[in-house]
């Protein structure tokens, strides 16, 4: 029984070194994803996180705008592989938006039309889009313009904010989502965002090749809300959420209740009916309700590869599946906002997880969610 004790007191004594050790050593983010992850009982990031982040709230007009729904509502059935997909990887809300009118609507259990969940990194689509939107108001003067006009660290570099958008800043970023060590975790998990983003170098010469980097949209996020002296929560409220008549409030995770810096590479929880809104404005080449909300230049920049065969535009996946132009939103654990202009078609995945197979730098799942879209469509 001594020895229990003189083991368990040990035990405390070294863990409450390494408690202390990870705040002098700046490393205390990694506690806070201990009690967000493992705590919740979960081993890795998962949709429902937000409550246990500082939020700031992306506010819906006053006026909200209810997608219509098809004739042929939820007449049609879910195949069988699709069922199969949608229990395996987790499921929880997936929609055939056809000729702007909601087809197919199915929610998992304790999920409905309302709930909000993670949009991971969908939200860089939705960031491009307020650079975009900041070109469209004059904030920003173009994709051309360097991000050293409004962060002098990097005078002497030539990243620009379309390379930011388009994935090819050079910055000295690593792209890891298992170490705690990583900068990634450190970005989602820290308290000085900012600080975090600032410590960062441009290494390789930008705007010549593709590298998918979360600290690329962090800091367009953070050039976007300098350039117009607005929390990104607000400008996208006022440029999109409430033009767009988004149903609901959504959240974007910040990094403290004190810097309030928006997670511009992921983190906005909505729904999947608001998610798919952007999905339809980018089909319609920016214009909504006979309003043009982004430049039709813009919309078809971010939905074409930058770089041939690549698969990213200007915060949007490209994908010509089936020879039809694809264009996507896309997040880590399956989230999808999938676009097919010839067909006039959109389909919205959210869920747990997403297959670990990869097929042209998609994850399998993705045309699954495709294909079976079309059988289900076979016979309208």
């Amino acid at each position: 029984m001594k020895l229990l004790k003189n083991l368990l007191k040990w035990l405390i004594g070294i863990i409450g070194l390494l408690i202390i050790a990870a705040y002098i050593f700046d490393y205390d983010y990694i506690l806070k994803g201990i009690r967000v992850v493992y705590f919740t009982g979960h081993s890795t990031a998962y949709i429902d996180d937000y409550p246990h982040f500082e939020n700031d709230t992306i506010k819906k007009g006053s006026i909200t705008d209810t997608w219509p729904l098809h004739e042929k509502y939820n007449s049609v059935k879910a195949t069988e592989p699709l069922e199969d997909i949608n229990t395996q990887l987790g499921t929880i809300a997936y929609l055939i938006i056809k000729n702007d009118s909601i087809l197919y609507e199915q929610y998992a259990e304790n999920y409905d039309e309302d709930s909000k969940t993670n949009s991971f990194s969908m939200a860089k689509s939705i960031t491009s889009s307020l650079l975009g939107k900041a070109i469209m108001d004059g904030y920003i003067k173009s994709l051309e313009q360097p991000i050293s006009d409004f962060f002098p660290k990097f005078k002497n570099t030539k990243t620009t904010v379309g390379d930011l958008s388009s994935m090819a800043s050079g910055l000295d970023w690593v792209e890891s989502y298992t170490s705690p060590f990583s900068i990634t975790a450190r970005a989602n998990y820290d308290d000085d965002l900012a600080e975090t983003i600032l410590n960062q170098n441009v290494v390789k010469t930008p705007g010549k090749e593709f590298e998918y980097l979360s600290g690329s949209t962090q800091l367009l996020g953070m050039v976007i809300q300098k350039a117009t002296g607005k929390q990104l929560a607000d400008y996208l409220s006022e440029s999109f959420w409430q033009p767009l008549g988004a149903k609901s409030d959504a959240l974007w995770q910040l990094d403290d209740d004190d810097n309030k810096l928006a997670k511009a590479f992921c983190c906005i929880s909505s729904n999947a009916r608001d998610f798919a809104r952007f999905g339809k404005l980018y089909k319609d080449h920016g214009k909504w309700k006979g309003k043009q909300l982004l430049d039709s230049s813009f919309v078809a920049k971010a939905t074409h590869s930058r770089f041939t065969d690549q698969p990213y535009g200007y915060g949007f996946w490209i994908s010509d599946y089936n020879g039809k132009h694809t264009f996507a939103m896309r997040g880590i654990l399956g989230q999808y906002v999938i676009v097919i202009p010839e067909d006039n078609l959109i389909v919205v995945r959210l869920g747990h997880h997403r297959s670990p197979d990869t097929v042209n730098s998609f994850p399998s799942d993705f045309y699954v969610y495709i294909d079976e879209a079309y059988e289900m469509m076979k016979n309208l």
